[in-house]
C-alpha cells in the first residue's frame, strides 16, 4: 500500500488574500457561518455539509470537507453518486483526450464529439489495476500512440481503464454491503483513501451518505448505491443525521428542499403525515442553514424575506414566486428563504470555502493539513496535480481486511 503523503502546510497567507478579494458582503456573511459553526462545536453540536458533485470535486472541496472529517469539525456528509464513484477513483485523475475512432474505439460507444479517454497511469499502478480487471493491452497502446492532449478531469468517469475498474467494483462493494446490511457508501469507505470523504468519515465514523435526488449519476456506481438500502432505509438515515445537525453547510448543491424534507421533515416539508401516523420525524426549526451558491436569484429571494417576508406571504396567499420576484425560481428558494436560521453566501465556492477554513481553524484551534485554492489559481493547479498524484483509487484488499 502506498504511504500516505500529506500537503505541504497550507499557504494561509494566499488565502488571506482570497479574503481580500471578496466583497464586504461576502466576508460578513462568512463570518456569521464561522460564528455559528464555532458556538455549535464548543457547545458539543454537529455540523453536516450538503455537497454537490462537479465544482466541489474540481475546487478542492470535497478534499477539503475530509480534512475537516479528520479534524472534527465536520460530523457527517451528503453528496451525491458521482462524487462518491470520483472518490473511489481517486478524486481527479489525468487523462488523454483523444478520437475514439482512431483508436478502434466503435463509434456508437461514443459520446458527442467523440472522444475517448485514457486514464494516465504508472506502470506499477497499472498492474496493480490488472491484477482486478483484464486489460486490453492493445486499446492502451492504441490510445497511447494516438494524438490528444492531457486534461485533469474527475476520476474514473469516461477514462479507460479505470472508468471501466471502477463500474465493475461497484457490484463487489454492492454484495459486501447488501450482506452486511450496510450502505455502499460505508462499505466503500474502508477501503478508500483516507483523504476523500469516503475514507475520512469511515476512519472517523462519521456517515456519508448519497442523498435520493442524487443517487442518479455515477453510472453503475448510483445504481449499486441505490440498491445497497431501500429508500426508505436511506430516507430515515439521512433524517437522522440531519437531524442531529446544528448547522447545515450546502455547497453548490441543487434540489436542498428535497433533499431537506424527503418524507420526515415538519417545518417546511412533508413530514406531517409521517408524525400524524407516529412515525420518527425530525425538524429545520431553530438550526442553521448555510447556503454557498453563486446564483444572484438565491441571494434576492432570501434577501426579500428578511426585508418583508414576502416569500412567506406569496406561499400563504398561493401566488406564482416565479413571477412576484421575476427570477427563475426553483421550489427550494422557499424552503431556505423562509427558515429564519437560513443563510446565504453569495460567492464562489472555490473562494469561500479557504476562507471558512482559515477562520474556523483559528477559531478552533485546531490545525489542518490542507486546504483547497480556486483551480483558476496558481496555487489551485498545484493543489490538483497533488490531489491526481497522491490520492489513491479504493483498495480493494484494505475493504477487505477492513471487513473481516
Amino acid at each position: 500500500m502506498k504511504k500516505v503523503v500529506r500537503p505541504l502546510p497550507p499557504d494561509w497567507g494566499a488565502v488571506e488574500q482570497l479574503e481580500k478579494s471578496l466583497p464586504p458582503v461576502a466576508l460578513q456573511r462568512i463570518e456569521s457561518a464561522v460564528g455559528r459553526i464555532v458556538e455549535a462545536k464548543q457547545r458539543g453540536g454537529k455540523v453536516v455539509v450538503v455537497t454537490g458533485s462537479g465544482p466541489n470535486i474540481h475546487e478542492g472541496v470535497t478534499t477539503l470537507v475530509a480534512e475537516l472529517i479528520r479534524v472534527g469539525i465536520v460530523d457527517g456528509v451528503t453528496t451525491s453518486s458521482a462524487v462518491v464513484a470520483h472518490e473511489m477513483a481517486g478524486v481527479l485523475d489525468c487523462v488523454k483526450r483523444v478520437d475514439g475512432r482512431e483508436a478502434g474505439v466503435a463509434e456508437s460507444l461514443l459520446p458527442h464529439g467523440g472522444a475517448f479517454e485514457l486514464t494516465e497511469m504508472t506502470g506499477p499502478a497499472l498492474a496493480r489495476l490488472g491484477e482486478e480487471l483484464a486489460l486490453d493491452e492493445g486499446l492502451i497502446e492504441r490510445l497511447g500512440q494516438a494524438q490528444g492532449r492531457s486534461v485533469i478531469k474527475a476520476a474514473g468517469n469516461l477514462g479507460y481503464p479505470m472508468g471501466l475498474h471502477i463500474e465493475r467494483l461497484a457490484q463487489v462493494v454492492l454484495r459486501l454491503a447488501k450482506e452486511r446490511g450496510e450502505s455502499f457508501e460505508k462499505v466503500a469507505g474502508l477501503g478508500a483513501d483516507e483523504r476523500t470523504m469516503l475514507g475520512a468519515g469511515a476512519r472517523a465514523g462519521v456517515p456519508v451518505l448519497v442523498t435520493i435526488p442524487q443517487l442518479v449519476g455515477g453510472g453503475a456506481v448510483g445504481l449499486a448505491i441505490g440498491d445497497s438500502l431501500s429508500v426508505s432505509e436511506r430516507s430515515t438515515r439521512l433524517a437522522g443525521m440531519l437531524g442531529e445537525a446544528d448547522v447545515i453547510i450546502e455547497s453548490a448543491v441543487a434540489l436542498t428542499q428535497e433533499i431537506h424534507d424527503g418524507p420526515f421533515e415538519t417545518h417546511t416539508g412533508h413530514g406531517i403525515w409521517a408524525a400524524w401516523e407516529g412515525q420518527p420525524t425530525w425538524s429545520l426549526e431553530g438550526r442553521s442553514i448555510v447556503r454557498i451558491d453563486l446564483d444572484p436569484a438565491l441571494e434576492k429571494v432570501w434577501q426579500a424575506e428578511r426585508d418583508d417576508k414576502r416569500v412567506q406571504a406569496a406561499i400563504n396567499l398561493g401566488r406564482p414566486k416565479t413571477k412576484q420576484f421575476e427570477v427563475p425560481f426553483r421550489m427550494e428558494m422557499s424552503g431556505f428563504a423562509r427558515l429564519e436560521g437560513s443563510l446565504a453566501v453569495t460567492g464562489d465556492i472555490g473562494v469561500v470555502w479557504p476562507v471558512m477554513a482559515r477562520r474556523l481553524a483559528r477559531a478552533l484551534g485546531v490545525e489542518l493539513a490542507f486546504v483547497s485554492h480556486p483551480q483558476d489559481t496558481a496555487l489551485g493547479q498545484s493543489m490538483r496535480d497533488w490531489i491526481v498524484k497522491e490520492i489513491q483509487p479504493l483498495d480493494r484488499e484494505r475493504m477487505l481486511s477492513a471487513l473481516g
